[in-house]
């Protein structure tokens, strides 16, 4: 595949996950045009338009068919050659048998990158039980936070509401479909209760590694709730929860990792749909060569929301 874009993810950035494989080639929001076939390979020609996920499940074991694609050994072992943050990558057979897709002439590129992310939210708030007229706090306004928040509003969310350390942030948060937007320190059980008819939330969204936001989040949810974790601590820490409490409450906690094929074929469709937004998430666009400015970029939490990596540049 050339690659026309790709998307800086939250993950890329993260020192604990790039550290200890580097040197690496990162990069798995991609989207391209088929430059070459390897033997076999009918489903695609040369010129077509695509974008494939790195990660792809077998569809096959115990746990693929228990719906449980996140711990399939092949969703941990599949990945890109090199990666895709490079002008050409390579798409193992698995990898484009399962998890490679044309786009339709209303999907650019750029939006084509965030196929990949959206598909993972899709399945987290399914996994959360994310519908119709529940109240929905995202914790962490970057970029999959956003996506949360535009999701939950398309899943008909009575009520989505956003926290963040960052001003930024939190006036994209209400750009983006948010109700109401507040400062992480504030008290936001309180700021809650005002906003939601004195009930906490039914669905507490995590979208940030900080131990304390995730902490924080289980005395938010409200009688029968769920709390998605959906982005990871530094490995080694460790919580401490009040079981008795949760379980008197009706407490769920879940969490997901990576979208299977389905919620790729779901988030393709809802983004060719318009259902979200994801061009206007776009902060910057880098040639190859800048992309260590991209990292800083993400790293920072400045002002940017989405940057995408463009080798065509």
């Amino acid at each position: 595949m050339r690659v026309e874009a790709s998307g800086i993810c939250g993950s890329d950035v993260m020192e604990w996950y790039r550290k200890p494989r580097a040197p690496q080639v990162l990069g798995h929001e991609v989207s391209g045009v088929v430059e070459a076939l390897g033997e076999g390979v009918d489903a695609f020609a040369p010129g077509d338009r695509i974008v494939s996920t790195h990660h792809v499940p077998c569809n096959d074991c115990r746990y693929c068919r228990r719906g449980l694609h996140n711990v399939c050994e092949s969703m941990h072992r599949t990945s890109f050659d090199p990666g895709g943050f490079s002008e050409f990558v390579r798409l193992p057979e698995v990898n484009v048998q399962r998890g490679t897709f044309k786009l339709p002439d209303s999907v650019s590129f750029d939006a084509a990158t965030f196929v990949e992310p959206l598909a993972c939210v899709l399945r987290g708030q399914r996994l959360a039980g994310v519908t119709r007229g529940d109240s929905v706090l995202v914790i962490g306004a970057g970029i999959s936070g956003i996506l949360q928040i535009q999701a939950a509003r398309a899943h008909g969310a009575a009520k989505v509401f956003a926290a963040d350390v960052q001003p930024t942030r939190l006036d994209m948060a209400r750009r983006f479909g948010a109700d109401e937007a507040w400062e992480a320190s504030e008290p936001l059980a309180e700021r809650l209760r005002a906003a939601n008819d004195g009930r906490l939330a039914d669905r507490v969204l995590v979208c940030t590694g900080a131990r304390a936001a995730l902490e924080g989040a289980l005395e938010l949810i409200d009688h029968g709730g769920s709390l998605l974790v959906f982005a990871p601590l530094t490995p080694g820490e460790t919580l401490a929860l009040d079981v008795n409490d949760l379980w008197k409450r009706g407490v769920s906690i879940v969490h997901s990792y990576a979208g299977p094929p389905e919620d790729m074929r779901s988030a393709l469709g809802w983004i060719g749909a318009g259902r979200v937004d994801v061009e206007g998430m776009i902060t910057h666009r880098l040639p190859l060569a800048r992309t260590g400015e991209g990292f800083r970029l993400v790293a920072e939490s400045g002002d940017s929301l989405k940057v995408l990596i463009e080798p065509g540049r």
